[in-house]
């Protein structure tokens, strides 16, 4: 009987803290800066070359990725019309959501048109990615389901001056123009009816939410109340939902990747790193590449560390402080493929998937000694403080925020 009510009392536990808070604040936010920094540097170190991997210029032309997304179904502004100028546009939206989502300014809908700029440019040309390209397409929907604004972000800074949402004009008017646009490209019959529930029914939900917390700040008891209370534990769940898929489709790119390599007889024998450092295309210090490839012991050790690392990793989750020294050797190991192999943006993309297992405890550590730096440099470090430091962190109240 004991066991039971221990049970019980355990599952009660989870339940409150799944419905009652959105878990993982820093780790939302580390993974909010680290895929939108890593897809705005890719931008911008891509301008030059930007006709050429999804413009008009590229190999895969406009009419060859319309029939193929005619056939998947899959969302690219980028279709909407074969002008260069109109790429230019999508282009330059695309580099502005990132900017704004990485500041955390509105996170809500900038996560939304974060997603919009990265499937119109990676859905325009299929064949230009990589694999971190393929994690950044899977994270920026996965980031829409989160409340990954609580902490290191405007919105944070906004939601600590008191009355911030009754006064938020500039959530309405934002909510209303991205209406106006989503009904001129509904009626326009651009989406596909799929992709029209999709976007109308976040645009819904932001509008409803709004209403609903608004009206239960006024009214302190009363079916407001209960209303905001229920929508309150449904964005809980769907953002530890949402948190908890992001978790497993790391170790599922790590589990799926080790046992693949397992198979591998290069893999086997210990030789797998040697080739790809012989490559012109993989060897940006081609000194430092044939230093290591030389040392047939590194090769080998490294060739296996990786393998062990990446089918061990998914197991060593229970036990925290394997679970960090795994999670460092990781990040090494993506720091080093940078380095050596000339991958920064995978490598980025990576590290910034791995940092979703980072400890709240050094989160909130390197979140303070950031902080420390910038008041020691004489600038004001409001924009990185908790809101709500002592007390938890507060919910989203604003419109689009």
């Amino acid at each position: 009987m004991s066991l039971s009510r221990r049970a019980e009392r355990r599952l009660a536990h989870g339940l409150a803290r799944v419905t009652g808070s959105a878990l993982g604040p820093y780790q939302t936010a580390v993974i909010r800066i680290g895929f939108s920094f890593t897809w705005l540097v890719f931008l911008l170190r891509e301008w030059p070359h930007r006709h050429e991997l999804y413009g008009p210029d590229g190999p895969w032309s406009w009419g060859m990725a319309r029939q193929l997304i005619e056939g998947n179904g899959a969302f690219t502004a980028l279709m909407w019309s074969d002008g260069r100028l109109w790429f230019e546009c999508v282009y330059l939206f695309a580099i502005a959501a990132g900017a704004l989502l990485l500041l955390g300014w509105r996170t809500r809908t900038m996560s939304v048109l974060f997603m919009v700029g990265v499937l119109s440019l990676q859905n325009r040309s299929i064949f230009m990615g990589d694999g971190g390209d393929n994690v950044i397409h899977l994270m920026s929907i996965y980031l829409v389901l989160t409340r990954c604004g609580q902490v290191w972000s405007l919105d944070a800074r906004r939601r600590a001056r008191p009355a911030a949402a009754d006064r938020d004009v500039v959530g309405i008017v934002l909510w209303s123009v991205l209406g106006a646009a989503l009904l001129a490209v509904t009626l326009l019959d651009r989406l596909g009816l799929g992709w029209e529930l999709v976007f109308w029914g976040l645009w819904s939900a932001h509008g409803i939410r709004w209403v609903v917390g608004r009206r239960a700040r006024r009214k302190k008891e009363g079916a407001a109340r209960e209303a905001a209370t229920v929508l309150e534990v449904v964005t809980n769940v769907v953002h530890n939902g949402a948190l908890l898929v992001i978790m497993a489709e790391v170790c599922l790119i790590y589990s799926t990747a080790g046992w693949y390599k397992v198979q591998g007889s290069r893999w086997q024998d210990g030789t797998a790193l040697y080739y790809p450092m012989h490559l012109d295309y993989f060897s940006p210090w081609p000194a430092l590449s044939d230093a290591l490839a030389g040392s047939g012991v590194l090769v080998m050790l490294i060739t296996y560390g990786t393998v062990i690392v990446q089918v061990a990793f998914p197991f060593t989750l229970f036990n925290r402080r394997v679970k960090n020294v795994l999670l460092v050797l990781m990040m090494a190991e993506h720091l080093g493929i940078a380095l050596t192999l000339g991958l920064p943006f995978f490598s980025l993309a990576m590290i910034a998937a791995d940092a979703v297992f980072l400890p709240t405890g050094f989160l909130r550590w390197a979140g303070s000694r950031v902080a420390w730096l910038r008041h020691r440099t004489g600038k004001t470090d409001r924009g990185l403080r908790e809101p709500g430091e002592s007390s938890g962190v507060r919910p989203d109240r604003t419109l689009v925020g």
